[in-house]
């Protein structure tokens, strides 16, 4: 199952314990589903916003014990009932889709983190409640974690975005390092373009050492699964920093042997 903007979503991994892979499919589906809403295909801002209110008020009926219109939003109420999940995480997630609809530029790094605490942080929570943890360290570290990989993503895929309109990385900071719009565009490394993305990049990399005790603190086959998400983005970073963020020759990836050193610590780190 390809998984896009949710790389780092554990979908159908076999560290997940066979109860939990039903709910978790259920949830990635929703993500997926709305986030493809506000994303892809050629449909009007209006009709994006249109399509992802009716998935809101699905929302809305399930909170009310009434049985949702689509087969998806089904699955997604038998999920939230079985676990007895929270409903305010996928209306950020709603929120989130929504503003990325109508807006294409963050003036300050701080604007950038609240997008990142509706668009990311609530899959790291509804994860938790899938486990019964829901203690407020885990919680705190594990916005910590996901935050800091939806910025990693940004990093990434900086020329991704700007063919779809869209700039995440703040305009104040553009600004301090006097990096035009035109110089993405044009895929140009020059001036100092290393020295923002490097900034940008120890941005994320903090996050994620701050929430990386989560991955030891969590028992069993949840903290396997979060210690490999957590050098997952520690060798993208590693690859952004080494090419002094250049992502316009190529993508940062995790290839095969990266997935072995991954497993691999993983394993030693419990």
């Amino acid at each position: 199952m390809g998984v896009g903007h949710y790389e780092n979503f554990p979908v159908g991994s076999l560290a997940l314990p066979r109860r939990l892979r039903a709910p978790v499919h259920a949830i990635y589906r929703f993500a997926r589903s709305a986030d493809d809403i506000a994303d892809e295909g050629d449909a009007t801002t209006e009709q994006r916003l249109a399509e992802l209110s009716a998935l809101s008020a699905e929302l809305d009926r399930i909170g009310r014990g009434e049985a949702p219109h689509t087969a998806m939003m089904r699955e997604l109420a038998d999920a939230i009932a079985a676990h007895r999940l929270p409903l305010q995480p996928f209306y950020d997630l709603l929120s989130a889709f929504s503003q990325d609809v109508v807006k294409t530029r963050y003036a300050n790094f701080a604007e950038l983190v609240d997008y990142c605490r509706r668009s990311a942080n609530p899959v790291g929570r509804l994860m938790l409640a899938l486990y019964g943890e829901t203690d407020p360290k885990s919680v705190a570290m594990s916005d910590g974690i996901c935050t800091a990989l939806q910025l990693i993503n940004f990093w990434q895929d900086v020329a991704i975005d700007w063919k779809k309109g869209r700039v995440y990385l703040p305009q104040d900071d553009l600004a301090k390092f006097r990096i035009r719009e035109e110089q993405i565009a044009a895929g140009d490394t020059g001036g100092l373009w290393r020295a923002l993305m490097l900034k940008e990049i120890e941005r994320a990399r903090a996050m994620l050492a701050a929430g990386a005790p989560l991955g030891r603190k969590l028992k069993g086959r949840i903290g396997f699964e979060l210690r490999m998400i957590v050098l997952g983005g520690e060798r993208i970073l590693k690859k952004l920093h080494e090419s002094g963020g250049d992502v316009f020759g190529q993508r940062p990836v995790l290839t095969w042997r990266d997935w072995g050193y991954i497993v691999w610590r993983a394993v030693r780190a419990k």
